[in-house]
């Protein structure tokens, strides 16, 4: 690791050229380069690309059924887009260049408007060239607001991003194109943050109860998170309520583009608390909580759920038309061919053009999509993971119920880790209409095979 300083633990410039019209309608989201303090104190700011001035992008909060309306304007040297992560939305609205609207280009801007159904911890991040894109700091979090909000005396939320930077400039190491990263895990970073700052601290008094929203912003990287001097539960996974809130004893693992929602309480007698990350060679802190006084004199008991979203019910399960989605190619496991469109190219052609994987024999998206499905109708999808590397499996546009090992449903996702060598099974209903995607969130592996679409109509 490049910085060490750790704790090791035990246990406005586009608004002007915009009628002022324009800028009334719609709250600007302008994606433009700045700097920013990224690594620890002493070394240089960062360049990075953001929304608005900061990364993470400013706070998206929302009441639930309420309209979401930004204008993006493209500051950057790169076309860009928004795609608005876990929200079931229109499919115009979905962010996708090349299925449901065309790449925003430098000096151009584009209307997002839709509504937010869920209630629950969302993200917003750029989907064109988002590999780069979101690891230069393209995200933001969507918040969408219960009716009725749990007892809590502070609701915190935590984006999770690892960087890799230069040792010397502290700069982002413009190696995008890494064979490597491609063909491997991906691209992992030198330096974790919690929003967009390293090692950062908040102010709790002992026996608070928090909401802490995790949001794991990473191109590649799977934390194993831990509480140190916070007890609590995880009560909703990206975005929807469990019907039984889990209660941690030990870690538990966030991919990438997934999210976590937990209700813990400050329990530590001593000043700090903290969030840690489990690594080879040790427990380090993410961020502090700092303790200064009491809010109680005793812990509060118990947790309530929270109330769950209008999603559709899974029924028959067993009845419900299954769809095999093969995961392929990467180091270790090369792929001997796969096609681009109608043309089959071999392993060193595809290595040629910067493809290592593929889903279903395809090592980019295909013309046709991988399912067909009426409006209304249940599906099962099975990922088969043939390669040395897992994938975190990202549908759009729905959310859908993991299949456990013994049959039963289980907790509703978005994204589902599909570890290597492993089978994993989910069941949807197809209730969005559109073209929706459905791709790796090791956005490497998106951008070197990994991309596929369903279609619902």
């Amino acid at each position: 690791m490049l910085f060490t300083r750790r704790h090791v633990l035990k246990t406005a410039a586009a608004a002007s050229l915009l009628p002022l019209s324009a800028r009334a309608a719609y709250p600007l989201l302008e994606a433009r380069e700045t700097k920013q303090l990224v690594a620890p104190d002493g070394f240089p700011e960062t360049t990075v690309w953001s929304f608005n001035g900061s990364v993470p992008g400013a706070t998206i909060r929302v009441g639930q059924g309420a309209r979401v309306q930004r204008r993006l304007v493209n500051q950057l040297p790169q076309p860009t887009s928004v795609h608005w992560h876990g929200i079931r939305i229109d499919n115009a609205m979905d962010g996708v260049p090349g299925l449901t609207q065309g790449a925003v280009e430098t000096g151009s801007s584009f209307d997002y408007d839709f509504v937010a159904r869920d209630a629950g911890t969302y993200w917003y991040h750029a989907h064109n060239r988002s590999m780069e894109q979101v690891a230069r700091g393209l995200y933001g979090p969507l918040i969408v607001e219960e009716a009725r909000a749990p007892d809590i005396d502070q609701d915190l939320i935590l984006m999770l991003d690892d960087w890799r930077l230069d040792p010397e400039t502290a700069e982002i190491t413009d190696d995008f194109d890494n064979g490597h990263d491609l063909s491997h895990a991906g691209r992992l970073g030198n330096l974790v943050t919690v929003n967009g700052s390293f090692d950062p601290a908040f102010s709790v008094q002992r026996h608070d109860r928090l909401r802490l929203r995790l949001i794991n912003a990473s191109n590649a990287r799977i934390y194993d998170l831990k509480l140190d001097g916070l007890s609590g539960w995880i009560v909703a996974l990206d975005g929807m309520p469990l019907e039984t809130p889990f209660e941690l004893s030990g870690s538990f693992p966030l991919a990438p583009a997934q999210r976590a929602d937990l209700i813990v309480d400050v329990i530590t007698e001593g000043d700090t608390a903290s969030l840690v990350s489990i690594e080879r060679d040790g427990a380090f802190g993410l961020t502090r909580f700092d303790v200064a006084g009491n809010a109680a004199k005793v812990q509060r008991q118990g947790v309530s759920t929270l109330p769950p979203n209008p999603l559709p019910e899974i029924k028959n399960l067993e009845s419900t038309p299954l769809h095999k989605m093969v995961l392929q190619g990467g180091a270790m496991r090369w792929l001997e061919s796969a096609r681009i469109g109608e043309t089959e190219l071999s392993g060193r052609e595809l290595a040629q053009l910067g493809r290592f994987w593929a889903l279903n024999g395809y090592a980019e998206r295909p013309d046709d999509p991988f399912l067909k499905a009426e409006i209304g109708s249940p599906h099962r999808v099975e990922f088969v993971n043939e390669t040395a590397f897992p994938h975190a499996m990202h549908l759009h546009g729905h959310h859908f119920r993991l299949i456990l090992d013994d049959g039963s449903l289980g907790p509703w996702r978005d994204t589902v880790l599909v570890g290597r060598g492993q089978t994993r099974q989910i069941a949807l209903i197809a209730d969005n209409p559109g073209d929706w995607l459905l791709h790796c969130h090791m956005l490497g592996h998106a951008a070197s095979g990994m991309m596929s679409w369903f279609r619902v109509a």
